[in-house]
């Protein structure tokens, strides 16, 4: 089965070649497909160029990939840095039409349980994120795991070597509660490859893009989201080959 790697598009990240408007994440998601990606996640703009979780710019952004990527798994945000408020944003999601096939739903944020729920009961998968060692723990107490999809596992550290070492307590603290589920690493900044390859040494997928980072493994700026994924693709292969 081939490692599973996933494109993260754009998120608030400041990049020329970093997609907002509909088109521009669908040839941004139907390249880093071509590159090698196997799912891609995405964050929808309103016509302000702000983040939102509205249904129509949601809509659009779904539509637009779909129509150039027919059959790959569309995994949509849910993120609170966009909608603070748990019932504003329980609402504004709770309004989706068209549905992805996945949401990330990170597992610090208030609300997130009952959002989760509102979404499974719909058919939606959950990525869970854990951004800290105090999410997974949350995770674990949620109840969540059986019903979930896959878990991300998303340390913040700037610093290549502290993020490994978060990525690896999250796990623990994962594995130890019997969780068997799929997961996912990633990290921000230079530090996402480093917890990209603790991830491949692990047996884990990983994910790459804008959102993550704007660098390739050897430091110099990454053209766009494909560059990105066709860096990533080659980490699997090398490691794949060893």
């Amino acid at each position: 089965m081939p490692t599973f790697l996933q494109a993260a598009l754009n998120g608030d990240r400041i990049h020329p070649a970093a997609p907002r408007l509909p088109s521009a994440i669908a040839e941004a998601a139907r390249a880093a497909v071509e590159a090698g990606a196997h799912s891609v996640h995405v964050h929808a703009f309103d016509e302000g160029g702000r983040e939102t979780l509205e249904r129509a710019a949601c809509v659009r952004v779904l539509r637009a990939i779909r129509a150039v990527c027919p059959g790959i798994p569309i995994s949509l945000t849910t993120s609170a840095a966009i909608v603070a408020d748990p019932r504003a944003r329980l609402r504004t999601v709770e309004a989706w039409e068209d549905l992805p096939e996945l949401v990330s739903a990170n597992q610090g944020e208030p609300g997130i349980v009952e959002l989760c729920e509102s979404l499974l009961a719909r058919g939606v998968g959950i990525e869970a994120g854990l951004l800290s060692a105090d999410d997974a723990r949350a995770f674990v107490r949620s109840g969540l795991a059986d019903r979930c999809r896959r878990v991300l596992i998303e340390p913040l550290d700037a610093d290549p070597d502290v993020a490994v070492q978060h990525a690896g307590r999250m796990e623990d603290i994962v594995g130890s509660a019997g969780i068997a589920l799929e997961q996912v690493h990633h990290g921000y900044g230079i530090a996402c490859w480093a917890v990209n390859r603790r991830a491949l040494d692990r047996g884990h997928g990983i994910r790459t893009g804008f959102e993550d980072v704007t660098l390739l493994p050897d430091g110099t700026e990454a053209r766009d989201n494909a560059d990105l994924v066709a860096a990533a693709a080659r980490l699997i292969e090398a490691h794949a080959r060893r």
